[in-house]
């Protein structure tokens, strides 16, 4: 293989990241259904979005129209091949291709669309990254089953993933299964639960097993999309991911470790089992001591072995830092809500999300470390209030610096950890709908896009300074990161 000296591959895939129901818009053409991102409205810079039952009059609901990506892809995808992108990751929304979640056959109208875009994409030399599942559920999976509560779920998607896998089998390599699979292990938060798995809790059940559960249907429903997808295409590299937010002790102190320690075990067991296609026995013997009487059948376990991922994709935005609580429990039992204490050794941005570039170097090694397989960054960003400038420019220094910092330590990782990174791909591409406030002000794209927190706007594209830098990057394979200075703006989630 040929590096460069920062030890990239030459055909290192650098490129972008969007989801389908953040920018496509389109919410009910050529046939879509309803999704979960579709019943939820916009909401205030600090504040989670309100999920409403169905669409309801007088809501405002943000991923109706995204940036209309549905009919403005050619120009967009154009603007990324001028970029240098190798690679562009998205996602097919699910209720496109099944309208309802439950059909027998697939909706050609939405097949066809996502020929069109991969078309346009490999006209370019854009190799596609493709999500199956990023917070995309039809909407009636959630009214009708209750989500991934149910385990007729796993054979809808598994239906699902073999409808795609078979159409564009000639046109997309990478694939990923379920989006920041983890993300519910915070699962007091209704957010999670409902975008990941279209499932809200009753005040009476115990949200932690309920999570369980699905969580388990989800693993072994990608299992079985890998295995699908293997039979389809031996060539095909299909990847677990997930939400890398390393959980560090706040102090030296023994149980602050174990602390920790347990942290890191709660949010990355979902890669553990679609790695090692086992569960790890700290969370079998965690089952027993809540009493959770989980649907784990031995089919499953065996399916879980049988469909393993070829690499893990990840995203990383932060780090985060833990404390023992005075009185806790045998199991060191993890509740994200209640113990994620402020780690004063890094700072914070506007939006409180702690900015660690180090954390990015020692993540890819604790990943490495546990997983030995090849690592994918396909997510990283910061996201700001940007200004457009009266001849239609934007100083985005605060996004230069946050990515130079964080691909620098990526290539230290690379060059003098040994660790094998497949790609890297900000988020985000362009500027997209936030996934967690449903702002179009929370800005994380190389392209400005003139829409407003309303929906008011043009909609018309502007190249950010970023775009220009992240060309050069693209350019020189990560050789010249042309350092800039410049501060921390207005981090948040995407």
């Amino acid at each position: 293989m040929s590096l460069t000296k920062t030890g990239l591959p030459k055909d290192f895939l650098w490129g972008g990241a969007v989801a389908a129901h953040q920018l496509e818009g389109a919410y009910n053409v050529g046939g879509k259904g309803l999704s979960v991102a579709d019943v939820m409205t916009a909401a205030g810079t600090h504040d989670e979005r309100k999920i409403t039952a169905g669409v309801q009059a007088g809501e405002f609901y943000p991923n109706h129209q995204g940036i209309d990506f549905y009919h403005q892809y050619p120009q967009d995808v154009k603007l990324f091949a001028e970029m240098g992108f190798k690679c562009f990751r998205t996602s097919i929304a699910w209720s496109r291709i099944f309208p309802q979640g439950d059909e027998l056959e697939p909706n050609e109208a939405g097949l066809a669309f996502y020929d069109r875009l991969f078309d346009e994409c490999r006209k370019y030399h854009i190799e596609p990254v493709v999500t199956l599942s990023h917070f995309e559920m039809p909407y009636h999976l959630v009214t009708q089953y209750g989500g991934f509560r149910s385990r007729k779920v796993v054979t809808f998607f598994t239906r699902f993933a073999k409808a795609v896998f078979e159409r564009y089998q000639d046109k997309v390599k990478y694939w990923l299964t379920f989006n920041e699979i983890n993300n519910q292990s915070n699962y007091d938060r209704a957010f999670t639960l409902f975008t990941n798995s279209g499932i809200q809790v009753a005040p009476d059940e115990d949200a932690e097993e309920v999570m369980y559960q699905a969580g388990h249907y989800e693993v072994v429903a990608s299992s079985l999309a890998v295995q699908i997808g293997h039979q389809i295409n031996p060539d095909f590299q299909i990847g677990a991911m997930i939400a890398m937010s390393p959980v560090y002790p706040a102090t030296d102190k023994p149980k602050d470790v174990l602390k920790a320690q347990r942290a890191m075990q709660a949010r990355f067991w979902f890669s553990d089992v679609q790695v090692e296609g086992t569960y790890p026995t700290w969370l079998t013997q965690y089952f027993d001591a809540k009493g959770y009487q989980l649907d784990i059948t031995k089919a499953d376990l065996a399916n879980l072995k049988r469909g393993k991922v070829d690499y893990l994709g990840f995203s990383y935005y932060m780090s985060f830092a833990t404390a023992a609580r005075e009185h806790e429990d045998p199991q060191f039992s993890y509740n994200e809500s209640r113990d994620l204490v402020t780690n004063t050794y890094v700072p914070q941005s506007d939006w409180g999300w702690q900015v660690d570039p180090e954390g990015l170097r020692y993540s890819l090694n604790w990943l490495n470390d546990r997983y030995h397989l090849p690592l994918f960054i396909v997510e990283n960003g910061i996201g700001a209030i940007d200004q457009l400038t009266a001849d239609h420019q934007v100083h985005d220094d605060y996004r230069i610096k946050y990515l130079h910092d964080h691909i620098e330590q990526m290539e230290l990782a690379i060059k003098e950890d040994g660790v094998p990174v497949m790609g890297y791909t900000p988020w985000s591409a362009i500027d997209i709908v936030s996934a967690s406030t449903g702002q179009l002000s929370k800005r994380y794209g190389f392209i400005y896009v003139d829409r407003n927190d309303d929906g008011s706007g043009s909609l018309a594209r502007y190249k950010k300074d970023s775009f220009y830098w992240y060309q050069h990057v693209i350019a020189t394979n990560g050789e010249d990161l042309d350092p800039v200075g410049g501060g921390v703006h207005a981090a948040s989630s995407n």
